[in-house]
């Protein structure tokens, strides 16, 4: 088991801490998601492969607006969690354990809409290794398909190669919940320590270890283009509503 499936089998039972209100914001997720869908072309009878799904955060709202979803992940304990919460939302998902640097492993059919959201991709902790991950995903894209994607926006952050994130303090029935990240860089490569404390009736505090590496905006997109696609386009939050900058790249 590498570091990254260790991370999230972890973080899985504690994944929803990181949002003020986890079911409001899928629902919110979903809206953006299904405008940039439309925007390209594509209506709910589009099928969609969700390859690094996670807990659901996208998946679930996706199928709960009508979307035909599969959604997969590299963490078994991440897609338990998933399933446990799409019952809860009363809708249809279909979950596989799946690693997306090797999707063809567990899907033989090609999706009109691959998503990898939340920054996934810069798990990928070498540019071979980043390759092999494009080249999985593009080849689960139907033609004329499209990749939505999100990472951080790494050409801004390896300027200054910060040492956390800003923390996130959100109040709860008892107390107040405040999650934040250390970032402790070499070179282009970062390990991340998320710490998820509940200060109420009794202090709880949570740590998780990962590891990243800054993808550039540019390396990802000609990846993207000597993998088949085309017509790769970078939006910004302050266009999506998105937290990430987002990436929309059609398969020829």
């Amino acid at each position: 088991m590498n570091i990254t499936q260790t991370f999230y089998d972890k973080l899985a039972d504690h994944y929803d801490k990181l949002f003020l209100d986890w079911s409001s914001e899928i629902h919110e997720q979903a809206l953006i998601l299904d405008k940039l869908f439309r925007k390209n072309g594509f209506d709910k009878t589009a099928k969609i492969l969700d390859c690094a799904c996670g807990i659901g955060t996208q998946s679930i709202g996706l199928a709960a607006l009508g979307y035909d979803i599969t959604a997969s992940d590299i963490s078994r304990a991440e897609i338990a969690q998933a399933k446990k919460r799409a019952a809860n939302e009363k809708v249809t998902v279909r979950f596989e354990y799946a690693d997306f640097c090797a999707l063809n492993k567990t899907f033989s059919e090609q999706f009109d809409i691959v998503i990898a959201m939340d920054n996934a991709l810069p798990h990928m902790l070498t540019k071979s290794a980043l390759e092999a991950a494009v080249n999985s995903i593009a080849n689960q894209i139907a033609p004329n398909g499209i990749l939505v994607a999100s990472i951080r926006d790494y050409d801004a952050l390896l300027a200054d190669k910060p040492p956390y994130s800003p923390p996130y303090i959100h109040k709860t029935a008892n107390g107040q919940r405040v999650s934040f990240q250390t970032w402790h860089w070499n070179d282009d490569c970062y390990k991340l320590v998320q710490y998820i404390i509940d200060d109420a009736s009794s202090l709880q505090v949570n740590k998780f270890e990962c590891e990243y590496r800054a993808t550039r905006r540019d390396e990802l997109t000609n990846l993207l283009l000597s993998n088949g696609c085309r017509n790769v386009t970078w939006l910004f939050p302050e266009e999506t509503g998105f937290y990430q900058p987002i990436v929309i790249a059609k398969k020829l």
